[in-house]
């Protein structure tokens, strides 16, 4: 484990399926944290000819990985939704 690793806790997460939404490239990331999940996922979209990347990280918990990886996708359409092209700016 790195020392960034070591100071921030954040460990390596498994793969999850990324899923495609209105243009955009949806990937979660739930960050395990003791016996919780914390909701997170990266969000992409190709701009221009250049790929944009968003790292959304809530401060939304869960106890179940599971439930993470839903959540996280979940909240990531609503951001999608609101905010568009804008959250890369």
């Amino acid at each position: 484990m790195s020392i960034l690793s070591k100071l921030f806790g954040k460990k390596s997460a498994p793969a999850h399926a990324s899923e495609d939404y209105n243009g955009f490239r949806i990937t979660p990331q739930p960050i395990a944290e003791g016996g919780s999940y914390r909701i997170s996922a990266k969000i992409e979209k190709e701009i221009g000819g250049e790929l944009k990347v968003h790292e959304m990280i809530r401060a939304d918990t869960t106890t179940s990985e599971d439930e993470a990886v839903a959540s996280s996708v979940r909240k990531a359409k609503v951001f999608i939704d609101q905010m568009g092209d804008k959250l890369f700016g």
